[in-house]
């Protein structure tokens, strides 16, 4: 890891410098923020006691990096203006080695979370890009039971209803073997998202809704369920696609492949897939309503 110090005291950065690289940080030094601005590093520490100086255009260009400014004093100049700007933290000098690092290895800690956050979330939005559950989330019922012929349709509604709601989600499978120990550590600002309802029998179904009581929770189930101590969703879709311990009827089939692959694939190559005639393709795009749009 590569940390950039801009410290006008030579002597302060040097220190700092040779006690990072015991911990195996690699280091440059500048003296102003303006020869900053070429640099190229993971973190950088920002000394606040540099004269006639601004360390905004620093942080600007650098703020998806690690900022942590190194003040005497704390005021609106020296954390806050910076802090919204984009500087991640603060340490007050004289500080000891140990928390600097400390402050180091968090951030780099968060900011790892952050970059995986940001990729799942667009990984998800991607897979359920064309997911539709149909369900208003004014005044979402919690908590609820959502009944389903996809599960890809009950997974969007959780995540849909987690951002609307603010409350971070709990996934928990039924088909998992410590999913009583889960549910019973669901805290009461989280949203628990339980699938697979379907895998317990009756008796066990009961002993869970007992479980749940005083939760916020969104359970899903693909087999009709017969009474439920909360509100009961419904959620209908014709596009099942591959779902989890599904088979597709010949037309669903057909319609998934048609609606994924009309604008990728030319007709006579995508009747030829199929193993059907142009004509039937026809029949089966005005059947369904599949026809390409212009």
């Amino acid at each position: 890891m590569k940390i950039i110090i801009v410290e006008s005291e030579l002597y302060l950065a040097q220190s700092i410098a040779a006690k990072l690289a015991e911990h195996n940080f690699e280091t440059e030094i500048y003296s102003t923020f303006k020869d900053a601005m070429s640099s190229d590093g993971d973190a950088y520490l920002l000394s606040m006691s540099i004269s006639g100086q601004s360390c905004l255009p620093v942080i600007d260009k650098f703020k998806e990096k690690i900022i942590i400014l190194m003040v005497n004093y704390i005021n609106n100049d020296t954390v806050g203006e910076p802090i919204q700007h984009g500087a991640r933290d603060y340490i007050v000098k004289p500080f000891m080695i140990e928390d600097l690092i400390r402050k180091i290895e968090h951030h780099r800690t968060v900011c790892l979370l952050e970059k995986q956050t940001h990729f799942y979330e667009a990984y998800v939005s991607h897979l359920l890009g064309e997911v539709d559950h149909g369900l208003s989330l004014e005044k979402f019922p919690l908590p609820a039971v959502v009944q389903t012929n996809y599960q890809r349709a009950a997974d969007k509604l959780a995540i849909d209803a987690g951002r609307v709601l603010q409350m971070p989600l709990v996934f928990i499978t039924l088909e998992a073997d410590d999913w009583e120990a889960r549910i019973d550590r669901l805290g009461p600002q989280e949203l628990g998202y339980i699938i697979h309802l379907e895998v317990l029998r009756k008796k066990e179904q009961s002993d869970l809704f007992e479980r749940l009581k005083g939760k916020q929770y969104l359970l899903s189930t693909l087999e009709p369920i017969e009474e439920a101590p909360c509100e009961v969703l419904s959620i209908t879709s014709a596009n099942k696609m591959f779902d989890h311990n599904d088979i597709l009827t010949i037309d669903e089939y057909v319609q998934h492949v048609v609606k994924s692959l009309q604008y990728k694939l030319p007709d006579t190559t995508l009747s030829k897939k199929l193993g059907i005639s142009r004509k039937s393709l026809w029949e089966k795009r005005k059947k369904y309503d599949l026809f390409k749009k212009k």
